[in-house]
């Protein structure tokens, strides 16, 4: 034991360990000048105060006290645990971490904690792996790094000794606030590590690591323009730091600058050709650029390698899916499944075919992880939009509910979405796009007419409408393309204020010149998903709330709203996990105000510019297919051809929820679904108001 002692103390003595590492570079974020402070907070900080002074037993006490009526509160925990162990309570430190690890498993510290208990209880095995599982989630844990080199040292492991005193050495070269911000931020304490980093650059204007740990924070916060700025800087200054290069390509991958990823990730290969990493994202950006078989090719390559890799089995299940190759991909999805029996999003993409049906043995397997003891979140709501699935085809529409709830509380619960800028967006855009001013700039914008645009709600019947016409000889399907938005955010410009946003009032001041550069940009952009046909499809269902841009810089551009019953509509959001972006739709009363804004921003379009849209209602489609493709066809200019009504004989790559559903004939039976979930959906009838089924036909108001 006493070489484990030793240990012990070089742990501590060589890092300042617990007492300057946990409560001084991991302050709680109470202790951040400018964020107000509760009763709970400013006992934590009292609580960290004692341990910075070494009075364990008051902070043991008062950690205990708050903690009976906080039980779940991270810091609280931590701290407890902390003076715990100085006061040599081990196995009662062992049980406050577990306790934390079970409510915060994403808590770097929380294993760090475990590490130095383990070694002070002389369990050297289990303090590594508690410290390689602290390193795993958060990389600027100084002292676990160091932990790690001792304990390889004396067990004789050189290499991984090596490897552990190079993150030593590398933490110690950076400022000390970078690495604290880092920390914080890979523990989830986003807010104060913008607030530190953000002050550090400042007076630091050109620390390209505090420049790439803002821009990914950047990536978590969404706010993607401001990450790619700050990584093309960063790669000015540095051109060879690739890590900076991987995250520049997940940014650009984001904004759906899938070629320009592509070029990036290729840059990588030429450096490291061997590199999982960088195979992985030029994998990801074949995918993001529909370049199938290259993606098919470079996962499959991942894949020999590595045979048990859940997340590389799942990628070529998502490929496979896309091109049609349905049994291959639910074989690759359960692939996964065998590799991580908890991977929901493996369960969830089964389910998201609509005509996978799980075993009796399958579901047991997903409630049990559902209800494990520290499943993540990201696996939970994942596992419980499955099940839900599941229970819906069994027809036991009380669990199903149940399970779409837990679902979307979940899922929501890791969101930031309001609806109000919206909602302002949309005022302003009907404020501005009167007939009046819509005629004085008749003649704006690029005149080719290429452009086919679907608009609505997903789950729509969009994909369907998208699949027909692309079964037509003139016409192109490409995908649900980004560029109208991207647009939308290089008007907006990178300095964004919710209060007084740029977009839509500046539609105002564009020149006529403007509006056709506007509409050639963005028929360059798209060109890489075409070939030669004339037409093609553009099928991002919220370019509704862009119309006004899209009338000023293609005022040729045909546009197709894709309208489907409220509730229908409503509830098979409710029902659905999107794979990113459509925030609305985790919350009844959010769906409900959505679909409104949605119905009267199209009224509007319909009063200003008449004729210029052509809604199509998903259950006229289904009741009467030749009819409506006739009279959709008509609307494009486009003679009719037969293989539009035998559209599900299309071979084509089908990237959305609908893509298996699209590739069989239409069937009436599920136009009134919903009305089996009817018992739970009454506050969704109530939030629709006059929208709803047998409501007063009454104005919506805007």
């Amino acid at each position: 034991m006493a070489p484990l002692r030793a240990l012990a103390r070089q742990v501590e003595g060589g890092t300042g360990d617990i007492v300057t590492a946990a409560v001084i570079d991991h302050p709680p974020a109470s202790s951040v000048e400018g964020t107000p402070v509760s009763s709970l907070e400013s006992e934590v900080l009292r609580i960290q105060r004692l341990i910075g002074a070494k009075d364990f037993a008051a902070a043991l006490e008062a950690s205990a006290r708050l903690a009976a009526t906080a039980p779940d509160n991270r810091d609280v925990l931590y701290f407890m645990a902390v003076a715990q162990r100085y006061l040599g309570h081990i196995p009662d430190s062992l049980d406050t971490l577990a306790r934390l690890e079970k409510r915060h498993p994403g808590f770097s510290r929380a294993y760090q904690e475990r590490g130095h208990c383990c070694l002070a209880a002389g369990n050297p095995g289990a303090a590594i792996e508690a410290y390689l599982a602290a390193v795993n989630i958060n990389v600027a844990l100084p002292a676990s790094w160091k932990a790690l080199e001792l304990l390889f040292g004396s067990a004789g492991r050189a290499e991984e000794a090596k490897m552990a005193a190079d993150h030593v050495a590398k933490l110690a070269s950076l400022p000390q606030v970078v690495v604290t911000a880092r920390s914080l931020f890979a523990d989830g304490d986003i807010g104060m590590a913008e607030r530190i980093i953000r002050e550090y650059l400042i007076a630091h204007p050109n620390d390209i690591e505090a420049m790439r740990l803002l821009a990914q924070i950047g990536m978590r916060l969404d706010v993607y323009d401001d990450a790619e700025f700050l990584l093309e800087s960063v790669l000015v200054f540095a051109p060879d730091y690739h890590l900076a290069r991987h995250d520049y390509i997940e940014v650009l991958l984001k904004r759906h600058k899938s070629l320009k990823a592509l070029e990036e990730a290729q840059k990588l290969l030429k450096v490291d050709p061997d590199n999982r990493s960088y195979r992985t994202i030029y994998a990801g950006a074949c995918v993001s650029l529909g370049a199938y078989d290259r993606a098919l090719a470079a996962y499959q390559d991942l894949l020999a390698a590595t045979p048990r890799a859940p997340g590389i089995h799942l990628s070529i299940a998502h490929v496979l899916k896309t091109l049609g190759r349905q049994q291959d991909a639910i074989d690759s999805y359960r692939a996964a499944t065998k590799a991580a029996p908890g991977y929901g999003d493996a369960y969830w993409s089964l389910a998201n075919l609509k005509t996978y049906r799980f075993t009796d043995e399958e579901i047991a397997c997903m409630r049990r992880e559902e209800a494990r003891d520290g499943a993540t979140l990201v696996n939970r709501y994942h596992l419980s939009f499955a099940l839900g699935k599941a229970y819906e085809d069994r027809a036991d529409y009380a669990q199903s509910f149940r399970y779409y709830e837990l679902g979307n509380a979940l899922k929501k619960s890791e969101l930031r979405f309001r609806l109000e800028p919206i909602e302002r967006n949309a005022r302003v855009q009907k404020a501005i796009c009167t007939p009046e001013f819509l005629a004085a700039r008749r003649g704006y914008g690029c005149a080719r007419a290429d452009p086919i645009f679907i608009v609505g709600l997903p789950r729509s019947g969009s994909t369907l409408l998208e699949q027909i016409l692309a079964s037509h000889s003139q016409v192109e399907g490409t995908m649900e393309l980004a560029d109208i938005p991207r647009l939308v955010h290089g008007l907006q410009g990178r300095h964004y204020e919710e209060s007084r946003p740029r977009y839509p009032a500046l539609l105002a001041g564009l020149s006529a010149e403007q509006c056709a550069r506007l509409g050639e940009k963005y028929l360059a952009d798209t060109r890489i998903y075409r070939t030669v046909k004339p037409f093609f499809i553009d099928k991002m269902p919220n370019n509704f709330r862009h119309i006004g841009l899209i009338q000023l810089i293609l005022p040729n551009a045909k546009i197709i709203d894709a309208r489907r019953e409220p509730m229908a509509c409503c509830f098979s959001n409710f029902k659905q996990l999107f794979a990113s972006g459509q925030e609305f739709t985790y919350g009844i009363e959010d769906i409900a105000r959505y679909y409104r804004l949605y119905v009267d921003l199209m009224d509007h379009w319909d009063r200003v510019t008449p004729g210029r849209i052509l809604r199509v209602q998903h259950e006229e489609v289904v009741e009467d297919l030749e009819g409506n493709v006739r009279r959709i066809l008509d609307f494009c200019g486009l003679d009719f051809e037969p293989a539009c009504l035998e559209f599900y004989r299309t071979e084509r790559s089908v990237r959305t929820a609908s893509s298996e559903q699209v590739r069989q004939p239409i069937f009436k039976e599920g136009l009134d679904h919903w009305r089996h979930f009817e018992p739970w959906l009454g506050p969704l009838r109530s939030a629709l108001g006059s929208l709803a089924p047998g409501a007063d036909a009454t104005a919506v108001g805007g």
